[in-house]
Formats: structure tokens, sequence, C-alpha cells
């Protein structure tokens, strides 16, 4: 999809501070951060929403949990939060029609 932005985070046509890569996933920094550390994964392939990601097969849904977890150890490493909160959205009610997962970081007050 030529007009996604995270297509073409995906693609590197546009700047984002990548926190880890891979062939088929991408994790950056979200430019709104909730806190120290939120970072965006998500498959570099166009995928709509979560509902399209259930479509796929097993093994590519296997290598992107797997991925995620990967990106949620280096941040634990990193920031050394309290935990991490994963969310994924899940609908077309996002700005950003491409599936995504947040981790977000959570720290003691």
């Amino acid at each position: 999809m030529s007009q996604c932005i995270f297509c073409k985070i995906g693609k590197k046509e546009i700047p984002a501070q990548i926190v880890l890569e891979s062939k088929d996933f991408i994790a950056f920094y979200d430019i709104n951060p909730v806190s120290k550390g939120h970072t965006l994964v998500i498959p570099k392939k166009h995928i709509k929403d979560f509902s399209e990601l259930v479509t796929k097969e097993a093994d590519f849904i296997k290598k992107y949990l797997e991925f995620i977890e990967e990106v949620r150890q280096v941040l634990k490493e990193k920031y050394n939060p309290r935990g991490i909160r994963v969310t994924f959205n899940t609908d077309g009610l996002i700005e950003v029609h491409h599936v995504h997962c947040h981790l977000i970081p959570v720290y003691r007050h």
C-alpha cells in the first residue's frame, strides 16, 4: 500500500528510530510515546488490521510473536521497566491501517 506510513517505514522510505529489524518485521520507537521506550512492532508486508493478520499462515503469526518477544527482551534489558504492556490494534478505528503491536514499558512510580 503506497500511502501507508508504516509500509514506508518498513521500506526505509521515511526515517524511524529502529529498535530491531528482521527480514519480515521492524520495531521502532513511537513518535508520541506513552512512556520511555514505547515501541511499535509491525510486519513489513502490509496487513490492514488484526482480523487480516489472523488469516495468515500460522508460521507467519508465530514468527511475528517471536519477533515481538525479542523486542520485549531488548526493551527489558535497555530500560529495566517493572513490566511491558503489549497491545495490538484490533480494528479500523485507528489512524494507521497497518497491523501493529505496541510495547509500552511500565515503570515504578
